[in-house]
């Protein structure tokens, strides 16, 4: 019986090809698994309820993330966009980046004083800011060509029209009561 040397190579081949590719499928899906972990963590907020209180006014109730922020999905003009709540900006300050594939138009140019200094942004008006079924609108807002990344901070000139709470690691936010 006269064998070839290479008749069992093809197999051998072949066996070490499906395990190659297997290790890298299974590499794959943790990289996968991870990066989503990681976004949860960052934004536990990616689905944003809305839930009724017992005086029947719509109520917003955010998770603060692993670093202490208040991350959420929402939406700007019907669009989906990430907020991070900042009580501390004057303004809701979306970065130029951002803005610019929202079609936000630039107005009056503005000077802001931030914690890292004085910023130059322009001004801008939102039709509408969506949290939830929380909306509100016109908003004025700024574009920020300094930002980096695509989160938009969430200030107070959309959370000035809320009553919000914070009780643990839980922020609520609410339309004010009615008197």
């Amino acid at each position: 019986m006269n064998k070839t040397p290479d008749s069992g190579a093809a197999p051998q081949r072949l066996g070490r090809g499906m395990i190659v590719a297997a290790w890298l499928l299974l590499l794959a899906l943790l990289t996968w698994f991870f990066n989503e972990s990681l976004n949860r963590q960052h934004n536990p907020n990616q689905l944003v309820m809305t839930a009724m209180s017992a005086d029947g006014q719509p109520e917003v109730r955010l998770k603060r993330n692993r670093f202490g922020h208040y991350v959420a999905t929402g939406q700007i003009n019907s669009q989906p966009v990430v907020f991070m709540l900042d009580t501390g900006a004057t303004d809701v300050s979306v970065p130029l980046p951002v803005a610019e594939k929202l079609g936000l138009e630039k107005g009056q140019p503005v000077q802001y004083r931030t914690a890292n200094g004085t910023i130059r942004a322009w001004q801008t008006v939102i039709d509408e800011i969506r949290l939830g079924d929380l909306g509100i609108g016109p908003v004025r807002a700024s574009i920020n060509p300094g930002t980096q990344g695509d989160e938009i901070l969430l200030g107070m000139s959309f959370l000035k029209h809320l009553d919000f709470k914070q009780q643990g690691d839980t922020l609520t936010l609410r339309p004010p009561a009615r008197h």
